[in-house]
């Protein structure tokens, strides 16, 4: 993963990371971007390769798009921790 890739993340108070990381190959439209939590974060496994399973995906026109739709619910602890149940990760 580059740091091209990553448009917004924050580490939560127990250690992972939420993310949000485009999945679209740079300068394509429409951009698509995913919110993720890496319980990896922080750990010796967070470089070993692969990406956890996306709480949520948008298509927009760019990257600011994407962002200002996905930036407001990586921000809530309330509705990633929802999410992650909702997807049975927690």
């Amino acid at each position: 993963m580059t740091d091209e890739t990553i448009l917004y993340t924050r580490r939560l108070a127990h250690g992972p990371a939420v993310r949000v990381r485009r999945t679209s190959e740079h300068g394509t439209t429409p951009v698509t971007a995913v919110l993720e939590v890496d319980r990896r974060a922080g750990t010796p496994r967070e470089f070993a390769g692969g990406f956890p399973p996306p709480l949520m995906m948008v298509e927009g026109q760019s990257d600011i798009e994407v962002l200002a739709i996905l930036e407001p619910h990586a921000r809530d602890d309330r509705v990633v921790a929802g999410l992650m149940r909702e997807k049975r990760l927690r």
